[in-house]
């Protein structure tokens, strides 16, 4: 089977549309930091490739930590006059950035394909779920907003790579739209291109957003803990967010800072594995790169038999590949489950981490192979890695206590409910996790003491929309919880005594996690 890349789809494609649509955002050669309402040409944009096949793109164009204190200044200025315009006049703007980014959805889209290599199905879900999110708050806003009144300076926006337009784009809107300006810098791995043209949609209707793009080691004083801002909004590693937490430690600042945890499946005195065999091959989408992936599977041991084969044929039927190859330029692009990792170097990283578990004496439960997958003739495949698995993983293993943030997964067996808590609680503190049994009140004697914050029975859980909270328990969260009324509140001052709901030292005043 010759596979060929689908008409009107490279790279050069997809940039030529961005440029059409935003050309104040887009030169020939770069793209603009967004910086005061201008879009300027200010920046190193450095070297960058597609993880798709290697293809060079533009890279993000860094620009200085005084440039970086400039434009939060300029941000702040602009924050005192977004939070004297009217609600009515916000939600109206707000909603004409939704709908020009829903006209141009495919473009949006597209670009997200070849900056973070997802497939056409989840790339366009990501746009969807962003626009769909707004406007749910656009009909609560009225009643969340109350009394209630914007921060004292912009909301600083630093997230990950993997969902540019459902995390960070959605939080940014939901916090102009609650009266505050926004500054946001793009991640430094991927979905720069996709974040400019929706600020410049946003930008073109009057929102004010600024974008700025940067190594987060070198802006981080100005995107921190500069006075002006009035909240930081953080998505990535727990290093980070430590270092995050650390500089906000003594500020009062609000923050929610979104980090990484181990998020596991428990299996016991469990029957229904056709229903669990659809779940598990859904989490796959997008090679588990992301926060609620599940990675590790907690089996009792005598179901070890029936989750093996319940398991092997998943992993065994995950389509994967070069996300537009198509046999002829009539198919619609390719239903696949994943396409490349990240980047060359994460692909290496995850092959390494499955033979250093075999090493110290894990037992390899399977290997995909590279050449599974769907390429082009003579495509670089170097950021691509076939699902793999292994079981009972050494405990001096790297990932025996983080997430892998690819498609390689580890099984643990355990004889007694002692040790399914303690395997399902392997790092400290996750954001899901899920328990599959036919006993409910055994589910939910185990919920109650799994250190995650939204536990499934029988289902996974996810990061959730619209009006479900989000957060995390332990070192998967620092700060305020958000989603739903919890996200206005975050970024929005009430009366003066309120707490937040949230993960805050000596504070647990958590939601129900189920």
């Amino acid at each position: 089977m010759t596979l060929t890349l689908k008409p009107g789809t490279s790279w050069s494609d997809a940039y030529d549309r961005a440029r059409s649509i935003a050309p104040e955002a887009f030169d020939a050669d770069r793209i603009l930091n967004l910086i005061g309402g201008e879009w300027q040409r200010v920046g190193d944009p450095g070297d960058h490739v597609s993880p798709v096949d290697a293809t060079a793109i533009q890279g993000p164009p860094r620009i200085s930590p005084q440039q970086a204190a400039d434009a939060v200044n300029l941000a702040a200025h602009e924050h005192k006059t977004w939070g004297t315009v009217d609600l009515d006049e916000r939600k109206s703007l707000v909603k004409a950035a939704v709908d020009e980014m829903r006209k141009h959805r495919d473009t949006l889209a597209l670009l997200l394909v070849w900056e973070i290599g997802k497939p056409w199905r989840l790339a366009c879900a990501d746009v969807d779920r962003a626009l769909d999110g707004v406007e749910w708050y656009l009909q609560e806003i009225e009643r969340q907003i109350g009394d209630r009144t914007p921060l004292p300076g912009p909301v600083s926006n630093i997230a990950s790579w993997n969902y540019p337009m459902s995390v960070q784009v959605h939080a940014e809107l939901v916090q102009a739209l609650a009266g505050n300006a926004v500054v946001a810098k793009t991640p430094s791995q991927g979905g720069f291109h996709t974040l400019t043209l929706a600020h410049a949609i946003m930008r073109r209707h009057g929102l004010p957003v600024t974008l700025v793009s940067g190594v987060g080691g070198a802006l981080g004083d100005a995107l921190i803990s500069t006075p002006e801002i009035g909240a930081l909004a953080f998505v990535g590693g727990r290093a980070n967010g430590r270092k995050a937490a650390t500089t906000l430690a003594d500020t009062g600042k609000r923050h929610f800072l979104e980090q990484e945890g181990l998020n596991t499946w428990g299996i016991w005195d469990f029957s229904g594995w056709e229903d669990l065999a659809k779940h598990l091959k859904k989490g796959f989408e997008y090679a588990k790169q992301r926060c609620t992936a599940y990675p590790r599977y907690v089996v009792q041991r005598e179901l070890f038999p029936e989750f093996l084969e319940m398991y092997l044929p998943v992993v065994q039927s995950l389509k994967f590949g070069h996300p537009l190859a198509v046999e002829t330029s009539f198919d619609p692009f390719p239903d696949l489950d994943f396409g490349p990792v990240i980047h060359a170097s994460k692909a290496d990283e995850l092959v390494s981490h499955y033979e250093a578990a075999v090493a110290g004496g894990a037992i390899p439960l399977y290997r995909g192979e590279v050449s599974d997958g769907r390429f082009l003739d003579g495509q670089d495949t170097s950021a691509y890695v076939a699902p793999s698995a292994v079981l009972a993983p050494p405990s001096n293993w790297a990932l025996h206590h983080a997430e892998p943030f690819g498609p390689i997964d580890s099984v643990v067996i355990v004889d007694t409910e002692n040790e399914l808590l303690a395997g399902m609680n392997a790092s400290n503190g996750a954001l899901v996790a899920s328990v599959a049994t036919d006993n409910e009140d055994f589910g939910a004697r185990v919920a109650e003491q799994l250190q995650a914050f939204k536990v499934g029975i029988n289902k996974p859980r996810s990061r959730g929309d619209r009006e479900e909270v989000f957060g995390g328990k332990g070192a998967s969260w620092k700060g305020a919880f958000v989603g739903g009324d919890l996200l206005v509140q975050a970024v929005t001052v009430g009366d003066a005594d309120e707490e937040l709901y949230g993960n805050f030292p000596s504070y647990s005043r958590y939601p129900a996690n189920t």
